[in-house]
């Protein structure tokens, strides 16, 4: 069993989207410089100056690659001050060398533990390892408790980082979950729409046989239906090849829900907030993963609204039909309750608007409250089906 662990300890592969350089990255090198050279310009008891201000000047600058080079960071950073404690065993000078400004240094060790692969990890605390032992040889006055202390104080930034990471990744996989569970419904929704007209075609093509040698103009009009359901059919086989990725199980039977059911919906759930609902332009003849979409969307939304939002003094839901699209407008005048980070539902309708070459964004209103907007093509294309398979 331990042996496993290590085994997939040292096999876990870096964090993905990975930050190269943000603009705390700069400010913290300023403070850090600052700091270093106002300790080497003001200390009286410093030895080794030049040497000290370096090292303190090399750490703050290996901080601008500790997330995409954690291993490389560390080794740096570290084996200069392994270097330092021995060449003080050697000397043996009567004052400390070095600057107090250099404990910058310990972001280094969160960095490992948070972007680091885990062979760099593992090979990384092998440094830290060998960094703590000098030190402790180099300082054998020190007492033994004081000795512990410094232990837990140079690895108690790896188990922040420790921490922090495991609770980004355990959010991602609940994502995946989410995602891959709206991915399910909308193959199943889009796998009763394909039988539902695969039926009709049955249909049509039985009773253009029957006409064929009877009324051959009937039975022309009902291949040319065969012919527009099959269209159809295609259509939905598309979307439906792209969305589906895991095999669901315990498909819900009931029929899909699209705009048309939004006022009972709305009107049938209860809830502290009024909503008004309008529906504007056309909206008829929509894909029928378009119009289970554009439900779900405003399903969540009004449930988001009703659950996080404070002072506010009703639900407002717009669903336009245009041309060429379809947009959904959710919004409330209320205050947000708690964090304002997406929860899992709106991840999931995220990722199902994705898939439909659609977008949505969540956000504060442009003057106040919380907004839903979701932008939707009305028939999925062929290159929005593409982009999606190789996102």
């Amino acid at each position: 069993m331990l042996t496993d662990d290590l085994r997939n300890l040292w096999t876990e592969p870096r964090p993905a989207d990975v930050p190269v350089r943000v603009w705390r990255d700069w400010a913290l090198l300023a403070a850090g410089l600052g700091s270093a050279v106002t300790e080497a310009t003001l200390r009286d008891d410093l030895v080794w100056r030049p040497v000290a201000l370096v090292l303190a000047v090399w750490s703050c600058a290996l901080l601008m690659w500790r997330r995409t080079r954690p291993l490389t960071a560390v080794a740096l950073g570290f084996g200069a001050i392994i270097l330092l404690g021995l060449a003080s065993l050697v000397a043996d000078p009567r004052e400390p060398v070095g600057l107090g400004s250099s404990v910058i240094v310990l972001l280094l060790v969160y960095a490992l533990l948070r972007w680091g692969s885990g062979r760099e990890i593992v090979l990384g605390i092998g440094i830290l390892l060998v960094a703590f032992v000098v030190q402790a040889v180099e300082d054998d006055i020190i007492p033994p408790a004081e000795q512990i202390a410094g232990f837990g104080f140079l690895f108690m930034p790896a188990v922040i980082g420790a921490s922090v990471r495991f609770r980004a990744t355990a959010r991602e996989r609940l994502l995946d979950g989410v995602r891959s569970k709206e991915r399910e419904r909308l193959a199943r929704e889009l796998h009763d729409t394909v039988a539902h007209h695969v039926s009709a075609m049955v249909i049509r093509a039985q009773a253009g046989r029957v006409l064929a040698g009877v009324e051959p103009a009937a039975a022309v009009e009902a291949l040319e239906g065969v012919e527009e359901e099959g269209a159809r059919t295609l259509e939905e086989m598309r979307a439906m090849v792209a969305a589906l990725r895991d095999r669901g199980t315990g498909a819900d039977l009931a029929p899909i829900a699209g705009v048309m059911d939004l006022e009972r919906l709305l009107s049938g759930t209860g809830g502290r907030l009024p909503i008004d609902l309008r529906l504007d332009g056309d909206l008829d003849a929509l894909s029928p993963a378009v119009d289970a979409a554009v439900y779900r969307i405003v399903q969540e939304s009004v449930t988001n609204a009703r659950r996080h939002s404070v002072d506010a003094s009703g639900i407002i839901v717009r669903v336009t039909g245009e041309p060429e699209r379809i947009t959904v407008t959710v919004r409330n005048d209320g205050v947000r309750a708690g964090k304002s980070r997406d929860g899992y539902g709106l991840a999931g309708l995220r990722e199902r608007a994705a898939m439909l070459g659609g977008e949505l964004r969540a956000g504060p209103g442009a003057e106040h409250g919380w907004q839903v907007t979701a932008e939707l093509p009305r028939r999925r294309t062929h290159s929005a089906a593409h982009s999606r398979r190789h996102r």
